[in-house]
């Protein structure tokens, strides 16, 4: 990777950033068993998206920054899939469905 790319411009990197605010802004405001169970988890799963293109882009070799991507979309895959168990348990509506 260049080393004049940032990794804030990397295309990937923001809207993982804007996921887990978003996730955090909805899951701020559920109660206490709800953040318990669903929260706590929507939230990890949403902040490791752009935590594993960062850690992914401050590794050395390709080989390990193209496997800390295909984390990052494990992360996307799951927080997709705790924004759907949310929305079955009516915790969040059909217009807060991420990913």
């Amino acid at each position: 990777m260049s080393e004049n790319i940032l990794l804030e411009d990397l295309e990937i990197y923001q809207p993982g950033l804007e996921i887990a605010e978003d996730v955090w802004k909805i899951v701020s405001e559920w109660g206490f068993f709800v953040k318990k169970t669903v929260g706590t988890q929507f939230v990890e799963a949403a902040d490791t998206i752009a935590a594993n293109v960062a850690e992914g882009y401050g590794r050395y070799f390709y080989k390990d920054r193209k496997q800390f991507c295909y984390y990052s979309r494990g992360s996307l895959m799951e927080t997709r899939t705790w924004a759907q168990k949310a929305y079955a348990r009516e915790f969040i509506s059909k217009g807060h469905l991420i990913c």
